[in-house]
């Protein structure tokens, strides 16, 4: 049974969109049946190109990708949710959405933070931006690859939100 990730961020932009793209690439290449989808509170309708680019030169193809809202995530044709995880940085104040739906069965999903600097606000112009867009890639890829080591399917919900807060702290 597919693992569904929903990844959070206010604008679903930057974060929450190479959080996804990273995901289902490393999902993909080793096998596992989790797939990762991205939605925003307050989605700003496109995407960053600082993020596709990032994505595009670690081999992720991106074209059918989208800003989208979170109401996507709430309706009776929504994928039924084993985890969401925010990404936005309330270190730096921001305000990170929450997140109140409930699958089918109206069972809730896992919710953790793994909070990233908005990579947007970069200093150094483009290139400062691209760094940090990369940076920010290879910091969500080490804990995306961390959560797909997990036995998903053997965990119950308690353990689920330890081991993926234990990714967080590491």
């Amino acid at each position: 049974m597919t693992v569904h990730v929903l990844i959070l961020c206010t604008h679903n932009s930057a974060r929450s969109v190479l959080s996804e793209g990273m995901l289902n690439h490393l999902a993909a290449r080793l096998g596992r049946d989790v797939r990762a989808h991205s939605a925003g509170s307050a989605p700003s309708g496109r995407l960053n190109p600082f993020a596709i680019e990032a994505l595009n030169k670690a081999g992720i193809e991106t074209a059918a990708y989208r800003s989208k809202s979170w109401d996507e995530f709430t309706g009776p044709e929504a994928p039924p949710l084993s985890i969401v995880i925010t990404v936005c940085d309330s270190a730096a104040a921001e305000q990170c959405p929450v997140f109140f739906g409930a699958n089918r069965d109206g069972g809730q999903p896992v919710k953790v933070h793994w909070g990233y600097a908005d990579p947007s606000n970069a200093e150094g112009g483009d290139e400062g931006k691209r760094r940090a867009f990369e940076l920010t890639r290879q910091a969500i890829a080490y804990r995306m690859l961390q959560l797909l080591l997990l036995p998903l399917e053997s965990l119950s919900k308690p353990e689920l939100l330890a081991a993926l807060n234990a990714i967080e702290k590491s």
